[in-house]
């Protein structure tokens, strides 16, 4: 009995020293050292192990405390700078690591990443020359460098109504814009809206602040902004305007047609000065039968008491019965020119309507009605009395 119980814990040692061997080479395979040749150096000053490691940083070999001594593989060596306390194999410094060097035994030791402290002579010069740095007087830079003045010549074309940013870059493309009276042919030029004169198809732009409209004036309007005794007036139709607007030139009240209204004033002054000639356009009715040289009695000229009136055109538009409508076209601005000529010519006004002025026409714009001149319009204008 006793022999086969020994036999017994034999075989039950084989097998445990079996199993055993059986885990040790799954351990090497696994690239884990056995766990006798585990060392864990916790950083004593007067061990061995400690010694011979600093032996070997001295050598220039690196850190080799936590490596196996048998060759074991190198992941041994990592577990056991991680339990030394440095997360990439390197030593604990300062009072973190009690047992080491830089421990209670030892001085104070800096670690890679803190930088050596500085003295305070050294920090009070360089905020003197900070500051010194930042009290000189600010360096005006060239305009070429720094912010350049004007705004893009295709952003102002579009303002003005020219059409989009891309349509006016085409424009430009086309050499068809002017600035100060020469072609511009590259993009991105800056221009001053409120002195350069800038052109499109020799029409000049309206680019400053400036407002135009044209109304079609009833009978019984007064042609004044304000009317004393009450009576409907022109500034009873922009009377919700900001900006104060003054009319061109006059309409008698009974009067109907065409009249511009603007706050440009050198542009009031030109259209409406006899230098210029603007032409002015009536439609009149009156009462037949006419004279075949009535238009040559008015182009010739009629004498009337503030001196000789001239038309610069004549022709009958329509003829029912007795009833003519007659076109009469001229440059002068007297006070009822039109109705004075052919009065004293012997044919009375009935009805006086003005259907253009210089360049602008009445269209078929209804009577009472305000519209905003187009850009186009407003060049035209300008370039009929040289602005």
């Amino acid at each position: 009995m006793r022999s086969s119980g020994r036999n017994n814990r034999d075989s039950g040692r084989g097998n445990y020293r079996g199993a055993g061997n059986q885990r040790d080479e799954k351990q090497q395979r696994a690239g884990r050292p056995r766990p006798e040749e585990r060392r864990y150096d916790v950083g004593g000053t007067s061990g061995s192990g400690g010694s011979s490691d600093r032996k070997d940083e001295r050598r220039g070999g690196g850190p080799t405390s936590g490596a196996p001594k048998s060759g074991a593989p190198k992941s041994g060596g990592s577990r056991g700078a991680a339990a030394r306390g440095g997360a990439k194999g390197g030593p604990r410094t300062g009072a973190a690591s009690k047992g080491g060097p830089g421990g209670r035994g030892g001085g104070p030791q800096r670690g890679r990443g803190q930088a050596p402290a500085r003295p305070r002579e050294y920090d009070a010069q360089i905020e003197e020359r900070n500051r010194a740095r930042h009290n000189k007087p600010q360096v005006k830079t060239p305009k070429t460098f720094g912010e350049q003045e004007g705004e893009r010549l295709q952003k102002v074309l579009a303002r003005a109504g020219m059409g989009s940013r891309r349509a006016c870059e085409e424009l430009i493309d086309q050499a068809r814009v002017e600035v100060n009276g020469k072609v511009v042919m590259e993009q991105g030029v800056r221009v001053d809206p409120e002195k350069d004169e800038i052109k499109v198809d020799g029409l000049t732009v309206a680019t400053q602040s400036y407002l135009f409209f044209a109304l079609n004036k009833p009978a019984g309007v007064v042609s004044t902004m304000e009317d004393p005794d009450g009576r409907q007036c022109l500034g009873d139709y922009v009377t919700n305007r900001e900006t104060r607007l003054f009319h061109v030139g006059r309409l008698d009240t009974e009067t109907e047609g065409i009249i511009l209204l603007t706050n440009h004033g050198e542009l009031a002054h030109r259209l409406t000065h006899p230098r210029y000639g603007v032409k002015k356009t009536y439609l009149a009715a009156i009462q037949g039968p006419l004279p075949r040289d009535l238009g040559k009695q008015l182009k010739d000229g009629i004498q009337l008491e503030d001196g000789y009136a001239r038309a610069d055109h004549f022709r009958v538009v329509e003829n029912t019965g007795k009833n003519y409508l007659v076109e009469v076209s001229l440059h002068e601005g007297r006070k009822h020119i039109v109705r004075r000529m052919l009065a004293e010519a012997g044919f009375p006004v009935d009805k006086l309507v003005r259907t253009a002025f210089g360049p602008l026409s009445l269209g078929d714009q209804k009577s009472g009605w305000l519209r905003r001149m187009t850009n186009t319009e407003v060049g035209m204008l300008m370039r009929e009395v040289e602005l």
